[in-house]
């Protein structure tokens, strides 16, 4: 997770120096401005470990190659901007699964075998959340966002909004808001309820 750095603090990386360098040594990148980090609470992470788990244990082993990530960089597509320092554009999604038929992961392509998008919104991410990531993640043609929303406190999840891509493959529009558990069918077969989102336990598969 990431937030806009101080003013006048930025840093340009231009697509040259992201792709030479190792993933680890950036955050997320806006328009080449490189994003400062900022740390997320336990209720946030505890939510991704359950959930990041949920959809490993929802893969079917006979089917195609599934394959869950999180807070793993990918690169989306580029600002068209005429400044070489000011286009790349690199974020770190909470959760992924991708397609992993196609090979190895590499982030400078990964994008386009995404097959679900997570973000776990959190008091300073959640504007980006609802707005400029769904826009980018729409745009590389991501078929399923899924958006964890909280009570006012962060504590306890109150929906997960379920975004899929409307008829033009570039914009999502929301298709149901689940309020007690995640129900999905497609690009897995998950049904787990809120509570065990949030239990300091795991469930057992």
């Amino acid at each position: 997770m990431s937030e806009p750095p101080p003013n006048g603090q930025e840093r340009l990386v231009t697509a040259e120096e992201f792709l030479e360098g190792h993933p680890d040594a950036f955050g997320e990148i806006h328009d080449g401005v490189l994003i400062q980090a900022c740390g997320q609470s336990p209720q946030h992470g505890l939510v991704v470990r359950r959930l990041a788990a949920e959809l490993e244990y929802a893969v079917d082993p006979d089917g195609p190659r599934r394959e869950v990530y999180w807070d793993t960089p990918i690169r989306v597509v580029d600002a068209e901007r005429a400044e070489a320092d000011r286009r790349v554009r690199v974020r770190h999604p909470d959760l992924i699964m991708r397609d992993g038929t196609g090979g190895p992961y590499d982030l400078r392509s990964v994008a386009r075998e995404i097959l679900l998008v997570v973000e776990v919104t959190s008091a300073s991410t959640i504007g980006s959340d609802i707005g400029l990531k769904r826009e980018l993640y729409a745009s590389e043609g991501i078929p399923v966002y899924l958006i964890v929303h909280f009570d006012r406190d962060w504590q306890q999840i109150t929906e997960i909004e379920e975004c899929r891509l409307d008829w033009s493959g570039c914009r999502y529009v929301t298709r149901h808001n689940h309020t007690d558990s995640l129900v999905l069918t497609e690009p897995v077969t998950l049904t787990v309820a809120f509570a065990d989102l949030q239990s300091r336990l795991p469930r057992r598969p």
